[in-house]
């Protein structure tokens, strides 16, 4: 189970974040203007299309001058941006 809600240029993500549900996150994502958050508080799962997902939003708002933060991240999820490099590349708090 995935939820995506937006609110202020927060995005809350909710449950898992995989290829089945990568779509779905992509086309809310694909809209988003200004700098966002990602609140991850409730992510428990992001597998590699997840995390792809995250890195076009995140190059397509670096391109247009804008950010992406990703917030309140789970250890175990925050684990899995640091064994692949990406703390060096997005912010995360």
């Amino acid at each position: 189970m995935f939820e995506i809600r937006v609110s202020d240029g927060v995005v809350r993500l909710k449950g898992r974040l995989d290829a089945s549900q990568s779509d779905q996150a992509q086309k809310v994502l694909r809209v988003l203007e200004g700098p966002i958050s990602l609140d991850c508080s409730e992510l428990d799962y992001i597998s590699s299309a997840g995390i792809g997902v995250i890195i076009e939003t995140y190059r397509r708002l670096h391109a247009a001058g804008h950010t992406l933060k990703l917030v309140h991240l789970l250890p175990r999820v925050r684990n899995i941006f640091a064994y692949a490099g990406l703390d060096r590349i997005l912010t995360i708090e």
